[in-house]
């Protein structure tokens, strides 16, 4: 009888990893005998085999004669991306891309063919004779083809550490010589050593944009890029032509941060860019909703926490307090008009509604005796259609901003060293973030008369002239102040008589500043609104402490009064109900009422109320209670709808 005996056996494989340096792969494959003499010899081979894999491991390259298909992935030389094919989601559309390896979820973040999807498993990526990486679809036609900068002799397309696809010289690994690469073509998300911005000499436009959904990587309403109107460079986060966010103006050059990344900033006569410098795992996302984050890697938590958000409170969104205003998220109201202006509509300034913006008090008349007014602000007003120059002195910007009639305030342009370069604005002054004692210096030009004091130096008759208007401005002032608190104590008083009869009823429910309510529900966004019904629409909302708030702003043309509106605050105070909202105060500010409830997640009445399973809300209401409720207390959107059935 014969001894069994191991038998060892090669087998050649075509899938293509980074694991060789050629695209065969050798399998060690093991016939199972068992004797001691086999186990042995399996040792030893496989001992073998594993010391020619690790001694020759090098990044695996694409070049004309190899290619990949579905199934086969080109892994960069650390193992930290992977280029290949892969379905978003659910979606059978197939796409080309480059993911994270060690993430536990797929996170792409690159694709060649965002536009055009393959429809089937068989499309595959080749590289030609020229240096044009291409993939053909089952049919054998070009789906999507690079265009790179010139031919090539030998090229190769390799899969670098940083996550950057690129087609070189077989024998040139210098990173300017390279022929293309994907860093130039972001998609939705901004890797470190990648740039956004312009390439003056090649015309290139690098800029992010989001997917349209997350099962689809085609373009999507929202782009992260570099402002391409004329003046000093800015991002801006657009969605459609519309700027939803603006970030910091880069003169705390050579580094500026955005959502907490390290970035350089290039102003020359070849390039305007944005450069991500940040260090280790980390991404910068534009998601399909327009939310732009910083994710970092966490290696005990194995998973991507988010480290920053772009827009982190409401002063972020793009204009919110018009012309001539700035914004201080902890300032109640939060916009306010720069000195020298008033707002424009004063009667929608009070209700919160600040787009509208300021005007002048007193208009310029175009002289060289107008004076500026000096502000330390967080972010400088945004920049389309400025002017700059680097070569000169703050005080030869205000000469000049001086003779310039259209001239409406001056900067530096660069802050480093003690501040260096020339920056003017010509037109109104939008997006200016409070004020900051480390932050950058806005001189904003106003009427010598809004200065308070106009003197010539070595000049009596002018300090007298200064003396007689200081005085008249500190009495007007005065009168003013007394004005003023004459009016709020008046209205104070009146708001306690309209609700003393309330107060009479025990009712503890607290009064809400119009100012509180604008805030909350995002100075009642259209994004914010729930819905609208025959007494006007209602609005979600966050309060400062982090409780969230439904807002009923009932209309002026709903016809109810304030008196219908004190008995609809009592009827509500006694009907305390299981099934019924709960009531957490009121709001009146001059013809406003507003009352504010629990937010409640579920869906209202109206859409349960066909449903005989769960109407139980109504029914209880009505059989616990006998009073003659009106229609608008006792509204579907208040009827809490029951989850069980």
């Amino acid at each position: 009888m014969k001894k069994k005996t191991d038998i060892i056996s090669w087998k050649e494989s075509s899938h293509l990893t980074s694991k060789l340096s050629s695209n065969k792969v050798f399998v060690c494959v093991n016939k199972r005998e068992n004797t001691s003499m086999g186990r042995l010899s399996e040792f030893f081979a496989c001992s073998f085999l594993f010391f020619i894999l690790t001694t020759c491991t090098t990044p695996v390259i694409i070049n004309p004669s190899n290619s990949i298909t579905d199934g086969e992935t080109l892994v960069s030389a650390g193992g930290s991306f992977e280029l290949g094919f892969f379905n978003p989601g659910s979606s059978n559309n197939q796409y080309l891309g480059i993911w994270y390896v060690k993430s536990p979820e797929p996170v792409v973040v690159w694709v060649a063919n965002r536009e055009v999807p393959l429809s089937n498993k068989f499309g595959a990526l080749n590289i030609s004779s020229q240096g044009v990486l291409v993939i053909y679809s089952s049919t054998n036609d070009i789906v999507w083809s690079s265009n790179p900068s010139r031919t090539a002799e030998d090229p190769v397309a390799e899969l670098l550490e940083s996550g950057n696809l690129v087609v070189r010289e077989g024998n040139d690994n210098n990173p300017d010589n390279f022929l293309w690469q994907s860093f130039d073509y972001p998609c939705d998300t901004l890797l470190p050593g990648m740039k956004l911005g312009f390439n003056l000499v090649t015309r290139l436009d690098r800029f992010l944009s989001s997917w349209k959904s997350d099962e689809d990587p085609a373009r999507g309403e929202f782009t992260f890029l570099v402002d391409p109107n004329n003046g000093y460079p800015q991002l801006l986060l657009k969605s459609g032509n519309a700027i939803q966010l603006r970030t910091k103006l880069p003169s705390p050059t050579p580094n500026i941060t955005f959502g907490q990344n390290s970035t350089d900033f290039v102003l020359n006569n070849n390039e305007v860019s944005f450069g991500n410098q940040s260090s280790g795992f980390s991404r910068f996302k534009l998601s399909p909703s327009g939310l732009a984050s910083t994710y970092k890697w966490n290696d005990r938590t194995h998973s991507w926490l988010v480290y920053s958000l772009l827009a982190s409170d409401w002063c972020e969104n793009y204009a919110l307090c018009g012309s001539f205003a700035s914004c201080d998220i902890n300032a109640s109201p939060a916009c306010g008009c720069l000195d020298g202006f008033v707002p424009k509509s004063p009667e929608s300034w009070n209700l919160g509604d600040w787009s509208g913006g300021c005007i002048r008090k007193t208009p310029l008349n175009c002289s060289d005796k107008d004076v500026f007014t000096k502000y330390t602000v967080s972010k400088l007003p945004e920049t389309s259609f400025s002017w700059f120059d680097e070569r000169i002195n703050l005080k030869e910007c205000e000469v000049i901003c001086l003779k310039n009639c259209f001239c409406t305030a001056y900067a530096n342009s660069d802050i480093k060293g003690g501040g260096s370069g020339c920056l003017i604005w010509s037109r109104d002054l939008i997006d200016i973030r409070g004020s900051d004692a480390d932050g950058q210096v806005l001189y904003v030009r106003l009427a010598v008369s809004e200065s308070g004091v106009a003197v010539e130096k070595g000049n009596n008759n002018g300090k007298k002239k200064a003396g007689i208007i200081a005085s008249t401005v500190v009495f007007g002032m005065g009168m003013l102040m007394l004005g003023m608190i004459f009016c709020i104590r008046r209205r104070k008083f009146r708001m306690n008589d309209n609700f003393k009869d309330v107060r009479k009823e025990d009712m503890e429910f607290p009064i809400f500043y119009l100012s509180t309510v604008a805030n909350a529900t995002g100075n009642f966004s259209s994004r914010n609104k729930l819905g609208e019904g025959g007494f006007g629409p209602v609005y979600k909302g966050i309060l400062a402490e982090g409780q969230e708030i439904a807002v009923k702003r009932l209309s002026k043309s709903s016809g109810q009064g304030l008196n219908e509106f004190k008995n609809e605050v009592i009827l509500i105070a006694k009907l305390q109900h299981r099934n019924l909202v709960k009531l957490l105060g009121y709001c009146i500010h001059e013809d406003e009422k507003m009352l504010i409830y629990e937010y409640m997640p579920n869906k209202s009445l109206d859409f349960f109320i066909f449903d005989k399973k769960k109407i139980t809300g109504l029914e209880q209401v009505h059989e616990h209670y006998c009073w003659n409720c009106s229609r608008a207390s006792l509204s579907p959107p208040r009827l809490q709808a029951e989850n069980n059935p």
